[in-house]
Order: structure tokens, then sequence, then C-alpha cells
């Protein structure tokens, strides 16, 4: 009886530390989300968070197709004059930046004004490289809300002065899985906060014009 009062103790705060996590994050990225363009303001740099352009069993990754039209629309509204693109490059065949530049030039996007972070292999790496490699103190991400809500969290514990832009969001099974992930995510994030977790590479400067 007293192992199952312990078991269903951990189970409770584990859900208390879940939802309270969640919570937390939206308070602290509340007022740095935009979902109108028009509302928007102003930045040099839009940091385009990757992921994989097609599903595990085929199809478009829709995440990925609603962020491209974000970072299009920005864009051609003058909200922004380059794209960042940050993601995995974990091997030679898997190539997220890559495979975003190539879809965005098909989009009308210039090729000067697309820079590529190869070692975005997580949203802190994103975040972090974004102000430690790339130069910007201030800029604008672009991913769904929920993503979005979590990188402005780990953005204001580093001291950059970003804000966000809501792409799309996925509403089907496969959105609310993702959703559901995005809890522990939270979670995790906020251990990376307490213990000042860094990117797993830096490396050299890289100048946007």
């Amino acid at each position: 009886m007293k192992f199952l009062k312990f078991i269903l103790l951990i189970v409770v705060l584990g859900v208390v530390a879940l939802v309270s996590t969640n919570y937390w994050v939206i308070y602290k990225a509340k007022e740095d989300v935009y979902s109108k363009i028009n509302d928007l303001p102003k930045n040099k740099v839009g940091l385009l968070l990757g992921t994989s352009k097609y599903m595990a069993k085929g199809g478009i990754n829709l995440y990925y197709a609603y962020r491209i039209d974000a970072a299009v629309a920005l864009f051609k509204a003058g909200k922004i004059d380059y794209i960042l693109v940050s993601g995995d490059n974990g091997s030679e065949y898997y190539d997220e930046p890559t495979t975003f530049k190539d879809d965005l030039i098909k989009r009308g996007i210039p090729e000067d004004r697309i820079v590529l972070d190869f070692a975005g292999f997580r949203t802190l790496d994103s975040v972090v490289r974004a102000k430690e490699v790339f130069g910007q103190d201030a800029f604008t991400i672009i991913s769904q809300k929920f993503h979005n809500e979590r990188a402005i969290y780990l953005a204001k514990n580093f001291k950059i002065d970003a804000i966000a832009f809501n792409a799309k969001d996925v509403g089907n099974l496969y959105g609310l899985r993702t959703r559901g992930r995005e809890y522990l995510a939270r979670v995790k994030a906020s251990i990376d906060v307490l213990f000042n977790v860094q990117p797993k590479f830096l490396g050299e400067k890289i100048q946007i014009e």
C-alpha cells in the first residue's frame, strides 16, 4: 500500500510539473508572440526553425510547409530582410537548412537573403547560435505558436530580444501528438535553463550583412 501511494505521489507531482511548466512558458512568451503580420515589428533577421520536409510515412510535413509560407509572407511584407534557416544537418543524407533554402528560392526569396545554420540541432542551439554565431541580439522567430513560445522562453533566458511570428498550426491527429510531446519539451527547456545548458557547437562567427 505504501508503495502504491508513493507511485501515485510521483505521478501527481509529474502532472503538476508538466502543467505548471507549460503555463509558465506561455506566460513568459505571451507579450512577444504574434499571429498578425501587420502587428509584427520589423527585425533585420527572421530565424526560421527547422523541421523535416517529409513525414515518416510519406507526404509533406505540414509544419514544414506552413513555416515556409510564414517566412515568405514576412519577407514579402518587409518585416524581415534576411532569413536565417537553422536546422539539423546531422549527416550527408539529412540536411534541413538546404532543403528549406531550395524551397524558399522557389518561392521567390533571393538566395543572397538566405543564411544557413547547419548546427541547429534543437531549439536552444538555434536561438543561442543566432546571437553568438550570427551576431543578432534581436530577431524574429518563425515557427508554430507552441514552438515559438518555448523558443521565446529560451531567448529571454539568454538575454536575447526576440519576438516570434506564428506559422499556421496543424490540427489533425499528428498535430495533437506533436503538441503532446511539447509538454515534455517544455520541461526539458526549463531544466536546460536551470542548469544553463549551452549549444552543442558554436564555432566561428558569421556576419549577416
